[in-house]
């Protein structure tokens, strides 16, 4: 069974949770996409929770609403049994860079890379990957990464 969970509701502590890291801003809107093919998914006993940092309606007004979204994210990422990465085009996504180096090349946690065809430093994360974490394959196709979670949730869970 696949749940989605946005920010900021209450993060599970149980199931396999996956958090979507990935461009927001100035990007297409990949965590719908990606979240609608999962959920066409079969994975069998497993209860997955998808983490979307995505908002339909972010309250930019709130002047307390960066930190409660950065916070959100932080605990999200923090809780993940893996973190999907997808490097959209439409922005250099300087978040993802960083939570990539922080929660991906930088311990030993589940991931699985996406570059979108289109994305302006391809070269730059193929390289880091290959140096911090050649046992990770990038893929440049929602539906490879939709493959890569699948076989991870059949061989964990």
């Amino acid at each position: 069974m696949i749940t989605v969970v946005t920010a900021p509701e209450t993060i599970p502590t149980d199931g396999f949770k996956i958090f979507l890291a990935g461009g927001i801003t100035n990007c297409p809107n990949w965590q719908k996409e990606l979240i609608e093919k999962m959920e066409k998914q079969e994975t069998g006993d497993a209860e997955v929770y998808l983490f979307n940092p995505r908002r339909e309606n972010f309250p930019i007004d709130d002047p307390n609403a960066s930190k409660e979204q950065i916070t959100w994210e932080f605990e999200a990422l923090r809780e993940a049994d893996m973190i999907i990465f997808w490097f959209s085009k439409g922005s250099d996504n300087p978040i993802v860079l960083y939570e990539l180096g922080m929660w991906g090349n930088s311990r030993d946690t589940l991931i699985a890379i996406g570059i979108d065809e289109g994305y302006s430093r391809k070269q730059d994360v193929e390289i880091q990957t290959m140096l911090a974490r050649d046992d990770v394959a990038i893929v440049y196709t929602l539906d490879e990464v939709v493959k890569q979670i699948v076989e991870t949730v059949d061989e964990v869970w």
